[in-house]
């Protein structure tokens, strides 16, 4: 290891290029980051007495990887973010620097061919910094001037982060001279490493210790690829980590791509990692395996897994029966089900589980779900109870096992049987029910094949919230009220959907049943047979909300199953257990024993670092 405090400008103005590898994440600064990149440049700018600002290490390999004509290829282990966004800036500043025909010492061009540029060369070669494939078109495209309508799959972060600079330099309060000072002053640790005699895995975790952090999934990518052979390395990545990006999409990578993982290793290990130990997880999962072979197989794998994920989870599934059963779910936020998704869906790509099954599966897992929620049963340990269902089940008679395991279930993990749900439907606060939009959606739209669009609709208490209710409303509910108002106001026979809400008000029952867009003349399900009641009162309440139960209890249905099934099913007491234990971690200090080596004490901010 070589380590040497360097000026970035000097540092970047040698011809070189810096290649991300495969294994490094996607750039991933936002706007808040480039703000703080700024505002320090500002400042320095603006500081006669500070000869510099550390803005963090740059590390890569120099030696036995990349070689091509006389421009070394630098494969770069840490400094992706830091060297990219400072790549957009000075981008955006050449740019505007020209628009402005600013005078500041330096031109546009010198611009280019000292700092994003190699000028003697050609192709590829000729770029300073190579992202990775997803983002290196755009990058070189920000680059070359092209417009944005140009671009062909972006990189949205890259453009976003461009522009804000482009913003920022454009403003008429931004002094050109002064903010190319505050550049000229950026300081950096340049770190090259030698690939014979340094870890660069090792090295690379502990850099990540400050700064924005990689993701677990991140870390799981550069772990599995870096520990391959350059020409498995890019097969891999290319067959399998690549696609799955590309199935995600760059937005939903960022958010879902850590989750996945979690599930995917419940659904191999049988237990729940904890969020924030996927990572930690993971290697020892891979390292539990036969050898170091077998690593291109688990991301194949890997692979396989996230194409059936992004189907139920982003809502990329293709058959129409699948889509409606896996949304409607959705709308109930089932993550902790995910791993066992994972399971039927491989399971029905592989013929072991027919669609008809499936589909029922997963009606009964709505139904499941719902119910519990509808009857206050706890859920809490949602996420163990189908962490274990998998193997539970017999494949050979998949869809009768899967029910007879739910119906022998009992206590906090019970089906709720039609009784205790529809005593729940009729008592229930709906109004303030976290799915009361779900419910409502349901009952409407229920065997209907014109569907209503819900969210068009407002939540209307036919009996109104106001508790200074009118002379005529305290007349319609009787002596009794206040008691009834407070018994059934939020309950699921006083609820309905409408587009008049702000119409109705508190107004009588008989004005909101026959003025125009009144109940009686409604389009909706949900408000049959109001226009024909004389009155609203304890008594239509509770007839309506015994319709609204009954209809419920055939949308979520209780698994049809026989006793001898049952018994037959009997479940094992299995013990899944999620991992809330504290994972030693790959701590080093090399990075703060560098910085005190080669920094002075004024340079130093140990809270700046870079992410990769």
């Amino acid at each position: 290891m070589i380590a040497v405090q360097s000026n970035f400008l000097t540092f970047l103005q040698q011809p070189k290029q810096f290649v991300v590898p495969i294994y490094q994440r996607l750039y991933s600064w936002e706007v808040p980051q480039c703000q703080q990149l700024w505002n320090d440049i500002v400042k320095v700018a603006k500081d006669d007495s500070a000869n510099g600002h550390f803005i963090g290490s740059v590390v890569y390999i120099a030696k036995g990887i990349y070689h091509s004509s006389s421009v070394p290829q630098l494969l770069l282990i840490d400094g992706q973010q830091r060297i990219t966004t400072l790549t957009l800036l000075l981008s955006a500043f050449s740019k505007v620097l020209e628009e402005q025909s600013a005078d500041i010492g330096i031109r546009r061009r010198q611009i280019q061919n000292y700092y994003l540029f190699n000028s003697e060369e050609i192709d590829e070669m000729r770029y300073k910094l190579m992202l990775t494939r997803s983002d290196k078109e755009t990058l070189t495209r920000i680059l070359n001037d092209k417009e944005e309508d140009e671009f062909e799959n972006p990189a949205l972060r890259l453009i976003a982060n461009h522009q804000f600079f482009l913003d920022q330099l454009r403003k008429p309060s931004t002094d050109l001279e002064q903010i190319y000072q505050g550049i000229r002053k950026l300081i950096i640790v340049d770190i090259s490493l030698d690939r014979d005699h340094d870890n660069p895995q090792l090295i690379f975790e502990s850099l990540n210790a400050t700064g924005l952090k990689l993701s677990q999934a991140d870390l799981i990518r550069n772990y599995v690829l870096m520990g391959l052979d350059p020409q498995t390395q890019t097969r891999v990545y290319e067959d399998y980590w690549h696609p799955m990006e590309r199935a995600f999409g760059q937005t939903s990578y960022v958010e879902w791509f850590d989750s996945f993982m979690r599930d995917y290793l419940t659904l191999k290990m049988g237990n729940i990692p904890n969020i924030r130990e996927v990572y930690t997880t993971f290697k020892g999962y891979a390292q539990s395996q036969a050898s170091p072979a077998t690593l291109p197989e688990i991301v194949a794998d890997i692979a396989e897994n996230a194409a059936n994920y992004v189907r139920f989870v982003l809502a990329k599934e293709t058959d129409p029966d699948l889509l409606e059963a896996f949304s409607r779910i959705n709308v109930l936020r089932l993550n902790v089900a995910f791993p066992f998704f994972l399971e039927l869906y491989r399971d029905f790509r592989q013929g072991v589980l027919t669609k008809s099954g499936l589909v029922v599966i997963l009606e009964l897992v709505e139904s499941y779900v719902f119910r519990r929620a509808v009857c206050n049963v706890p859920t809490n340990n949602l996420n163990k109870i189908f962490a274990a269902l998998s193997r539970e089940i017999d494949k050979n008679d998949y869809l009768e096992s899967f029910k007879a395991v739910l119906v022998a279930k009992t206590s906090f993990r019970r089906f709720p049987a039609d009784d205790e749900f529809h005593a729940g439907l009729l008592v229930k606060d709906f109004y303030n029910f976290r799915n009361r939009v779900y419910l409502l959606e349901r009952l409407e739209n229920h065997k209907r094949n014109e569907l209503v669009s819900v969210a068009e609709y407002t939540i209307e208490h036919i009996m109104p919230q106001n508790k200074n209710l009118s002379l005529e409303w305290q007349a319609s509910l009787g002596e009794r009220w206040q008691e009834v108002q407070a018994k059934y106001l939020h309950t699921l026979g006083n609820l309905t959907l409408t587009g008049y809400n702000s119409e109705y008000g508190d107004r009588p029952f008989a004005k909101k049943r026959d003025m125009t867009g009144g109940f009686a003349t409604s389009p909706l399900l949900l408000n049959q047979g109001l226009g024909q009641l004389p009155d609203w009162n304890e008594e239509t309440i509770r007839a309506r909300a015994e319709t609204l139960a009954a209809k419920a209890l055939t949308i979520w249905k209780y698994p049809e199953v026989s006793p001898a099934t049952i018994a037959k099913y009997q479940p094992p007491a299995y013990s899944i257990v999620e991992e809330d234990e504290d994972f030693p971690e790959d701590a080093s200090e090399l990075i703060d024993e560098i910085l005190a080596s080669f920094l002075p004490t004024t340079l130093r901010q140990p809270n700046e670092s870079d992410d990769d």
